[in-house]
């Protein structure tokens, strides 16, 4: 069987779909994987580090507002389209499982074409464009999270990478702490919004560093590139480490007992299963799917959610120092969290993969 894998573009994308290869790979390791992708994705270095096969086809941005560019789409579409035929004609694809992205509806509707069945993952609560074509094309439709709007939805939860999903953090715990240079026994606030940093939350946690520090509470700040060196806060007691990008989640997850963080898919799904609870404060723009993406697990205990504009250093002295402090109110939260999330989100999607292999489209 060959499986094509069409979740170019962003790391929300790429994970899932690698995620998703892996476990067709524990299933049967005979299965051929091909990603799709375009020439300047973050697929092009993380497929071939995993070591599947990648295909590049021109990408398909869809304005989200209507202007000239919109006139550009349908021949844009067209040549992707065709494109995409060529490569699954060229590798016998017997299915195709889209992400979402500039190179899913290029995939689905070339699958389409070619009558090979399709299989659409969404990781946002809120599914975008590519997504909502690709799920009128089939009736294999896997959501990350409860209730999704797709037609046919099933609810099988988000691919994670094995370091994620195996992870048992207070197993680890000391070993990630000394990872970081951080005390073993201090309590410990991480705080990261994606590998460019995110500026309100860099402003928040290093203007309320001296709270932070009376309380004991230590510091993992993964403050994005070129941030690192304008930051004052960092201290050696109690520890405040800044870094830059933090190459370890799944260290830095073990060594936290809450986060401050963004709330992307992926941010959301890997801190549910893992059981960390956080403080999500969603991007203020775009469509507003980081708030719909925090709110399931915020509902079920494990989490709570801070608008951008409050997430400011008077609310990390008087909001969230308080919360560190409450170890009974975090234990709960993290159980939560961790009934919330699922860690079979790979195997259940491959499982949909291979039934719809099997059958028809």
């Amino acid at each position: 069987m060959h499986v094509v894998l069409a979740g170019g573009g962003t790391a929300g994308h790429v994970e899932p779909a690698l995620a998703l290869a892996d476990a067709l790979r524990r299933a049967d390791p005979s299965v051929g994987v091909t990603a799709l992708g375009t020439e300047r994705g973050l697929e092009n270095r993380l497929v071939p580090q995993r070591g599947y096969d990648l295909a590049l086809i021109p990408p398909v941005p869809v304005p989200r507002k209507p202007g000239p560019g919109l006139l550009r789409v349908p021949g844009r579409l067209a040549g992707a389209v065709r494109s995409a035929t060529d490569v699954l004609r060229g590798v016998r694809a017997d299915v195709v499982v889209g992400f979402g992205g500039y190179v899913a509806a290029p995939a689905y509707l070339a699958a389409r074409r070619l009558g090979v069945p399709i299989v659409v993952h969404e990781a946002n609560a809120r599914p975008g464009l590519a997504n909502k074509l690709g799920a009128r094309l089939t009736r294999h439709v896997g959501s990350a999270w409860p209730d999704s709007p797709l037609p046919h939805a099933a609810y099988v939860g988000m691919p994670l990478r094995r370091a994620i999903t195996t992870l048992d953090r207070a197993a680890v715990r000391g070993q990630a702490r000394a990872a970081f240079g951080l005390d073993p026994a201090l309590p410990t606030l991480l705080v990261f919004g994606g590998s460019q940093g995110a500026r309100t939350l860099n402003l928040a946690v290093e203007g309320g560093a001296a709270a932070l520090a009376a309380a004991g509470v230590q510091v993992l700040h993964a403050a994005g590139r070129g941030n690192v060196a304008r930051s004052a806060a960092r201290s050696a007691a109690p520890p405040y480490v800044a870094l830059e990008y933090l190459d370890r989640m799944d260290l830095a997850y073990a060594a936290a007992d809450v986060a401050l963080c963004r709330a992307g898919a992926m941010t959301c799904a890997e801190l549910a299963a893992v059981g960390l609870p956080a403080a999500y404060v969603p991007l203020p723009h775009g469509n507003g799917e980081q708030r719909l993406n925090a709110e399931p697990v915020v509902s079920a205990g494990g989490g709570l959610i801070v608008d951008d504009a409050r997430c400011t250093p008077d609310w990390v002295a008087q909001t969230l120092v308080p919360l560190i402090a409450d170890a009974p109110r975090l234990s709960a939260m993290g159980a939560a969290a961790a009934r919330f999330g699922r860690r079979d989100g790979d195997d259940r999607l491959a499982a949909l993969v291979l039934s719809a292999a099997g059958g028809a489209s």
